[in-house]
């Protein structure tokens, strides 16, 4: 860690903020993608974090990522949205498409929405707990149209994106439940963590460019490429080829069809079910009963070498609250990468450097 760069969780936002507004962004779209990137860093998350950010100028230069767009809705019953994002940032896109979503939940009980054409939208868990924040639990299958990074189990090449899955819980006075994972044995942004980190990936994550097993995490990087494997093998598999139909397809988007045009710009569809516990005469009873579980599950025994067993979004929290503390690690590739990053947007090292402190 001795190369690492330790940034407090405000001067980080404000050099990813800096580096959004010069390329042209608001100052609400840039506050938007500075603290939702920061968020995913805070929460351990570095895949989802400010590393994004060079890839977000290079989509910004080439014209795959639109500047100041706002959620365009195609169609609305109230208990349906459907949303076009318009290929604009996705942590503008999503923090819009999931008000119009918790609004219509709680008018009508639920609301389903399908999201399509946004870029790159970031840690799904974020939108789960912005509908936490309305007590609403919510639902979300997304898709990736990128290149493709995952192989199909059974499969020696990639053909399709991570295609998240997430689940958002709200418990009254605790802690909420929030399910959020790539239905690959990890996340692509985590292989390029590794790859900057110089550090070798666990045995059967990843296949090389010939399908073979390998650790070396350059295979999902650079080319030649190779795939991440997906994770429980066949029951990961399903889950993605679910999400990538109901996320992609569904939400009124498209699914991958082929190899990407090159030009390394990611767009994301995500169909979210949100819905309203107290509309639907179970909020009571969800409450009562979510902690009488939870009590159960983690009151198992820990296994030798675990501390205690955690409901999902509890290490996220505890890495949360010591990152703030301490501070977010950025190794020295991944802050070599935007530094260049801002320099494309007219900000040389000097102005970045002085930003972060």
């Amino acid at each position: 860690m001795a190369d690492y760069r330790t940034i407090k969780a405000e001067p980080l936002i404000n050099v990813v903020h800096a580096i959004v507004k010069a390329g042209g962004s608001t100052d609400r779209e840039a506050e938007l993608v500075s603290t939702n990137l920061v968020e995913a860093n805070l929460k351990g998350h570095d895949s989802h974090g400010v590393g994004m950010i060079p890839r977000y100028v290079q989509s910004v230069t080439n014209g795959g990522l639109a500047l100041n767009q706002h959620v365009k809705i195609v169609l609305d019953t109230g208990p349906l949205l459907t949303l076009d994002g318009l290929t604009g940032y996705g942590q503008v896109i999503g923090h819009e498409a999931m008000e119009l979503a918790a609004e219509r939940a709680r008018r009508n009980g639920v609301c389903l929405v399908g999201l399509s054409n946004a870029h790159h939208i970031g840690r799904i868990g974020h939108w789960a707990e912005q509908c936490i924040e309305h007590g609403l639990v919510s639902i979300h299958f997304v898709n990736v149209i990128s290149r493709p990074i995952v192989a199909p189990w059974g499969g020696s090449d990639a053909r399709h994106g991570t295609n998240p899955f997430c689940v958002g819980i709200p418990r009254k006075g605790k802690d909420p439940i929030v399910l959020d994972f790539a239905t690959s044995r990890i996340a692509q942004g985590k292989t390029r963590v590794a790859h900057n980190k110089g550090i070798e990936l666990e045995p059967g994550t990843i296949i090389d460019n010939e399908g073979k097993p390998t650790t070396n995490p350059r295979y999902t990087v650079i080319p030649p490429h190779g795939a991440i494997l997906p994770f429980g093998e066949h029951k990961g598999s399903g889950l993605a080829l679910v999400c990538e139909i109901l996320g992609g397809a569904l939400s009124g988007g498209q699914v991958v069809k082929g190899p990407s045009d090159g030009k390394y710009n990611v767009l994301n569809g995500m169909l979210s079910i949100v819905i309203d516990p107290t509309k639907l005469g179970t909020a009571e009873n969800l409450a009562r009963e979510v902690e009488s579980f939870v009590a159960w599950h983690t009151g198992s025994p820990p296994a030798p070498g675990v501390d205690k067993v955690k409901i999902a979004g509890e290490p996220e929290r505890e890495t949360k609250k010591k990152r703030l503390a301490e501070g977010i690690p950025v190794d020295p590739t991944t802050w070599q990468e935007i530094v260049e990053a801002g320099k494309k947007f007219g900000l040389d090292q000097a102005a970045i450097e002085k930003i972060a402190g």
